[in-house]
């Protein structure tokens, strides 16, 4: 009897632990059921969530960017032959280091061209310059400029002659060395009559740097003259129409700090300048001048309220052939802050284009200033860049210094 009953105690036990153990098993496989099914909730709402607060141009760009991951990464024709390298190309797997890609000898010379000027022309000491990883750059700029002309005649006649201040908006594409800009009067757009047009064109790289441009601009001119007779100064000012200014150039100058020395950093915004540095410079500078002060509109005498006149040149119109030389220097203000100066001094031949029985000079000597300040975050960038071009003038009657000023302000992105 005794052993009946410690065989059945003993089976009851054995089926209370089974039953335990399958409802544990079951319990515990509810719980991770239902912590996966929260955390899939979760990760869903998740989601849900971030595409609702996309806004447009994210949803655009993701879409975009959803194209073309799936063209690129489409299947193709992997063959090694002549046709390969073209095949890869248009699915973004170009390697030239590869020497089975089947590449024509033209392509082959192009890039082994490219690879040998970077690497001579573009090559900085990284403790001091370092690239933004990005080749696009695109500006918006504010640019407001005005003629300054500043004179004396042989009998003691002061003059000065400004425009007013004429406001452009325009913008500016920049891939790699090379960057494109253009700029309208904002007078333009408002009252469709053509007031200024700046066109600019630069290549920019660690050894040298070059600019072409071409300005023009039509404006009033305030005119205001001193003179002293019979020992009483006398003075008058006028405002006429009709000054009519055209310039159109090429710049050129290399570096000779130009592995620590970055001015792009300044004013192409392609590299960072980590640490300050300076270097020397020297180059040439083609300069077209044209100021024609419209007769109908502007006196080519100018007469003070005691009858006294007193001649005002109503055209200069010359070619500057000029070399230079010069310094430029980065100062490092901070992480993100960079300010630059640039002093040019250039000299040479002046050609003009008509004769007169005033003959001016030949010698051309011009100074060149510049300043530029640039704060960088991240990809975006916003810049202040003023300039000063200044030009003397000698004739047999009179003396005169022609300056340009120019204040920007800008902003831009690099992609």
């Amino acid at each position: 009897m005794k052993h009946c009953i410690l065989i059945l105690i003993a089976a009851c036990c054995t089926t209370m632990m089974s039953w335990g153990q399958t409802m544990v098993h079951d319990t515990v496989q509810v719980s991770l059921q239902h912590g996966q099914d929260t955390l899939q909730k979760e990760v869903t709402q998740q989601l849900s969530d971030t595409a609702q607060h996309m806004n447009k141009w994210q949803r655009f760009k993701a879409g975009i960017m959803q194209r073309i991951d799936a063209k690129l990464n489409e299947p193709y024709d992997t063959t090694r032959d002549n046709r390969y390298w073209w095949r890869a190309m248009k699915h973004g797997k170009i390697n030239f280091k590869d020497s089975t890609m089947g590449y024509p000898k033209f392509v082959m010379f192009c890039y082994n061209t490219y690879k040998w000027g970077d690497r001579i022309f573009n090559t900085y000491d990284t403790a001091y310059v370092k690239s933004t990883g990005k080749n696009w750059k695109l500006i918006l700029k504010s640019d407001n400029w005005l003629d300054s002309y500043i004179g004396r005649t042989n009998e003691g006649y002061r003059y000065v002659m400004n425009s007013n201040l004429v406001s452009n908006i325009g913008l500016s594409l920049s891939f790699m060395a090379v960057s494109v800009g253009y700029s309208i009067g904002v007078s333009n757009l408002i009252h469709g009559r053509k007031v200024s047009d700046k066109i600019d064109f630069s290549f920019t790289c660690a050894r040298f740097t070059a600019d072409a441009y071409y300005w023009e601009n039509k404006n009033d001119m305030n005119i205001t003259v001193n003179a002293k007779v019979e020992g009483e100064k006398i003075r008058t000012s006028i405002r006429q129409p009709g000054m009519i200014r055209k310039a159109m150039g090429l710049t050129a100058y290399y570096f000779f700090n130009n592995r620590r020395y970055s001015q792009s950093a300044a004013y192409c915004f392609s590299k960072y300048q980590k640490r300050s540095a300076g270097s020397w410079l020297a180059g040439f500078s083609l300069q077209h001048y044209d100021v024609k002060l419209d007769e109908e509109h502007f006196p080519n005498e100018v007469t003070f309220e005691d009858g006294e006149t007193v001649k005002v040149n109503t055209r200069i119109l010359y070619n500057d052939y000029c070399l230079l030389f010069g310094y430029g220097y980065n100062w490092v203000l901070g992480r993100k802050w960079l300010l630059n100066f640039t002093l040019t001094p250039y000299l040479g031949y002046r050609y003009h284009h008509f004769k007169s029985e005033d003959s001016p000079s030949s010698f051309s000597l011009n100074i060149r200033a510049r300043v530029g300040a640039v704060y960088n975050h991240k990809q975006f960038f916003v810049g202040l860049q003023a300039f000063g071009d200044h030009h003397r003038y000698k004739s047999d009657s009179d003396r005169l210094v022609n300056s340009l000023l120019d204040f920007s302000v800008l902003a831009g992105i690099r992609f």
